[in-house]
């Protein structure tokens, strides 16, 4: 059974190996499938317009033979009846039907127009002479045809192939009528038209008519051909050009040709490119000056908020000695310039990545170990916020090629960012490692509100709130998850979010383990399977544009496998069911 199966997928793999290019060059080419189509279209039309032509041609031929063949055989039946009719009395039968046949021969002439047949009725006299000329066979004339001639009465003719004695065989047309041979008894004149200088004309005619076809669909492909160039080819130009422009090279055109509508399509196209490159220019310009803008307006903030600084650490050191109302505005002097300086290094920061001038300080890192850490720094403010963060690790190193300072950052604007909207509940990190796609990754789940359809894709842009009206009661900065996402870019990587209405949230950042190694997929699925994102989902179509109160939401602790919560998917222990099915190898889960 296996061997019919190795070959069955041999014959596929040739197949497919076969098929994959040409069917993308048919996809890929416009000038192919237009000469292909014509060339399609151009022979059906020449084979159905020949076969037309040959069956008018092959009906004329063959109307005009029968015409003239029954005329002859009608001409030379009724002269050989004269002929016996007035036969002297003392022949013999023999002599008169030698007469017959010797007549109709010398009738037909030399080389003979036809061969004649004279056959003698059933049931014939043992002593009936039957005769032929040119050693034609008695077999060229088929049973149906001397049936109808001997119950007809009258003339009765058919097309069949003639056979001679000597083995030739031509077709041709056979015409047969009745003669009485006294005193003999009733016989069968049969003539025998060979059709060969019709079969050649035909012959001729058919070589004429496919050579003329060929040719002329030949000349409608190169006609295509040459018109769809003539049409391609400046289309083809556009989208060289156009990805040209697309790459960066905004000085590209197109060579305007003449005054027809192609050159007009170039003249436009050349316009719009111009327009474009003018607009750049003015973007670029415009964005140069507000990123010195910003860069000089964080530096020059520098000196004057040092010595803000100085005077509010006084200022808060002494509070205890001033009354309720000022030591209360010390503090929060010491809150607010502690805000605005962490404002002040994402501006920084930003400006960076804008000016290009971010780099990578690149070093073989644990992804475990970070996100230990970045998970105990932000214990203080999930004790706060009443929340718990469980991280879930796997046995072995997660170790990928990254700059520790900047995936620090980014894991603890994922969890601070977790913990303010995650209204309390628990906080899940999970880290996971695919060594065969090359790729690792760390996940932070929380079971807040969520977001609403479409709003995954703008968590990530500055100083953009899920809620407007919601306070920052964590004093963030609206810039943390950008720049998060500026310093996964930095690394090649993925920073992705997820989130539904009453589910929560998900983000995910994916790294490459090489650095400059492409990877494909990530070990950590983007959209959670526990159950309030199953059940977010389900009623999905009903929640569109809806916040979801968090007292009617499903438990975060409902495990889908275990009882009461406490076994995860795979069988992992832990108070989260998804916890342990999110990380492919999770081995180890710390709850904090």
């Amino acid at each position: 059974m296996k061997r019919p199966t190795a070959i069955r997928n041999v014959v596929v793999d040739a197949l497919g190996t076969t098929v994959r290019p040409a069917t993308s060059l048919w996809r890929g080419s416009l000038t192919l499938r237009v000469v292909s189509t014509t060339l399609l279209l151009s022979l059906v039309f020449v084979g159905l317009v020949g076969a037309l032509m040959l069956n008018r041609i092959t009906t004329g031929l063959l109307d005009a033979k029968e015409r003239s063949s029954l005329g002859e055989a009608t001409a030379g039946l009724n002269e050989s009846v004269q002929a016996l009719d007035s036969a002297d009395s003392t022949t013999t039968p023999s002599q008169r039907v030698d007469s017959v046949i010797l007549n109709l021969a010398q009738r037909a002439g030399n080389p003979g127009l036809y061969d004649v047949l004279l056959l003698a009725t059933p049931p014939k006299p043992g002593d009936a002479p039957e005769r032929g000329t040119h050693l034609v066979a008695e077999s060229s004339v088929p049973a149906a045809l001397r049936t109808a001639v001997q119950h007809g009465g009258t003339q009765a003719w058919t097309y069949h192939e003639i056979s001679y004695l000597d083995g030739r065989t031509v077709p041709g047309l056979i015409v047969g009528s009745r003669i009485n041979v006294a005193p003999l008894g009733p016989y069968e004149l049969y003539y025998l038209f060979p059709l060969t200088n019709e079969q050649d004309t035909l012959d001729l005619v058919r070589r004429t008519v496919l050579g003329v076809g060929a040719l002329l669909v030949l000349t409608l492909g190169l006609i295509a051909y040459v018109v769809t160039r003539q049409v391609v080819s400046p289309v083809r130009m556009a989208a060289e050009t156009a990805a040209r422009l697309s790459a960066g090279h905004l000085t590209e055109r197109m060579k305007v040709k003449g005054e027809d509508d192609l050159a007009k399509l170039a003249t436009s196209f050349n316009d719009m490119a111009a327009s474009m490159q003018e607009q750049i220019g003015r973007l670029e310009s415009l964005s140069r000056v507000q990123q010195r803008f910003v860069s000089d307006v964080s530096h020059e903030l520098r000196t004057p908020l040092t010595t803000i600084r100085m005077a509010a650490d006084v200022l808060f050191e002494a509070r205890q000695e001033f009354n309720g109302a000022t030591g209360r505005s010390a503090e929060l002097l010491q809150t607010q310039l502690d805000r605005f300086e962490a404002l002040l290094s994402d501006l920084l920061e930003i400006s960076r990545f804008d000016a290009g001038a971010a780099v990578l300080d690149v070093e073989p890192t644990d992804l475990r170990d970070l996100a230990r850490t970045a998970v105990e720094s932000a214990m203080p403010l999930a004790e706060r916020r009443t929340c718990r963060l469980d991280l879930v690790l796997p046995t072995r190193p997660v170790m990928v090629e990254a700059d520790p300072r900047r995936i620090d950052r980014v894991l603890r604007n994922l969890i601070v960012n977790a913990i303010e909207h995650g209204e309390g509940a628990t906080v899940i990190v999970t880290v996971a490692l695919d060594p065969v796609a090359g790729s690792a990754a760390i996940g932070v789940r929380d079971h807040g509100v969520g977001l609403r359809p479409g709003e995954s894709s703008l968590v990530f842009n500055r100083f953009w709130r899920a809620d407007p009206a919601r306070a920052r009661s964590t004093g963030g900065t609206g810039l943390g998850l950008s720049i998060a996402l500026e310093d996964a870019r930095l690394h090649g990587g993925w920073l992705q979010a997820w989130g539904a209405p009453g589910a929560g949230t998900h983000m995910r950042l994916t790294l490459p383990c090489t650095q400059g190694v492409p990877f494909l997929t990530s070990p950590i699925p983007l959209e959670p399977q526990d159950p309030m994102a199953l059940s977010a989902r389900r009623l999905a179509p009903y929640l569109v544009g809806r916040r979801i109160d968090p007292s009617t939401r499903p438990s975060a602790t409902d495990g889908t496998n275990g009882t009461n919560g406490t076994n995860g998917t795979n069988g992992t222990t832990g108070t989260n069911g998804d916890a342990a099915a999110a990380a492919p190898d999770a081995g180890t889960q710390v709850r904090s």
